[in-house]
């Protein structure tokens, strides 16, 4: 994608296998991952869980090294960036974690741990930005004082979203930054990180297994199961005609307000295999309702399909659809 500000070729991470007495299989978490994002752009990753949504994130901010492909940010891979120079990167690579509590210190007061961004990266006045941070994420400056046991998980993911932006990132992996939330929060969550990436154009990473949450928020979405796209492009479009299976069936699973929009539920048989030992051929196989004997044998590229800007591996693409 012209004018990325970060992006990944190729990007696969393979851990080696565990074992007391024998070793099991390596583990292909992330296989031959092509993604792009530019200034003010959120993409979303959708997937069952152990998909590699995760350690796409984690990869993509240089948190483990990738077995094989490339991360760059502005064009310059991340393999290139060293001592002071990778420091200054950290800055602009932040997370928000999927548990607000556990990501906390729970025996530091919650504005000294926004602060140590600002101190570690020599960013100024460290008291007057936290007060400015935590009145931008909805909560009193005043609070700063708190421990992180003060507050309720809502409160807490905000003060995870401003300890992401006391560096004044560029990009931000938001991995599941919802799903430990009740309903009636998440809502407020998404609406706080959508207006943050616009207000300040961050390029966002949205990890979720809500699709309609990544449709709503996210430009694009990136379909994954057992490491690899199954189906990436315009949010709209994917949301409103899935062509793949296997997002049919995670958007079929999601309940709709209007009756024109509900779809026959389709149930996917049994569980994803193991990611150490995966099918031949299209990974999904094995559980799809329209596979054949050449799904066996084919392993189907992320090919281009249609006129909205959409790619999908599917050998049998063009005739479900």
């Amino acid at each position: 994608m012209s004018g990325a500000l970060i992006e990944a070729k190729g990007l696969s991470k393979t851990f080696p296998g565990k074992g007391m007495f024998r070793k099991s299989k390596p583990v292909q978490a992330v296989r031959g991952i092509d993604i792009s994002i530019a200034r003010g752009e959120a993409v979303g990753v959708v997937g069952e869980s152990g998909s590699g949504k995760s350690t796409l994130g984690r990869l993509m901010l240089g948190l483990m090294p990738a077995s094989d492909g490339s991360v760059t940010v502005e064009g310059r891979p991340l393999a290139d960036f060293t001592g002071g120079e990778w420091r200054k990167l950290r800055q602009r690579l932040q997370i928000v974690f999927q548990d607000p509590y556990g990501s906390l210190d729970p025996r530091r007061r919650i504005g000294a741990q926004i602060a140590d961004g600002i101190r570690l990266h020599g960013r100024g006045d460290a008291a007057q930005q936290v007060a400015a941070l935590l009145d931008r994420v909805g909560l009193d400056p005043a609070h700063a004082q708190r421990f992180p046991h003060e507050f309720s998980g809502g409160q807490r993911q905000r003060i995870g979203i401003a300890r992401a932006l006391s560096t004044a990132p560029d990009f931000l992996v938001a991995d599941e930054p919802v799903s430990a939330l009740d309903v009636s929060i998440q809502a407020q969550v998404l609406q706080l990180l959508d207006g943050l990436r616009r207000d300040l154009g961050l390029a966002m990473l949205f990890i979720s297994h809500d699709l309609p949450v990544v449709a709503h928020l996210c430009d694009r979405v990136v379909v994954m199961y057992l490491g690899r796209v199954m189906e990436e492009g315009p949010a709209k479009p994917i949301f409103h005609r899935p062509v793949h299976p296997y997002t049919r069936a995670l958007l079929s699973a999601t309940p709709r307000l209007h009756a024109a929009q509900r779809t026959e539920r389709i149930l996917l048989q049994g569980d994803p295999p193991s990611p150490a030992n995966p099918p031949s051929g299209c990974v999904f196989r094995t559980r799809c309702q329209y596979a054949v004997e050449a799904c066996a044998q084919v392993v189907p590229d992320l090919a281009p399909f249609g006129d909205d800007g959409r790619r999908v591996a599917c050998i049998r693409a063009a005739e479900i659809s």
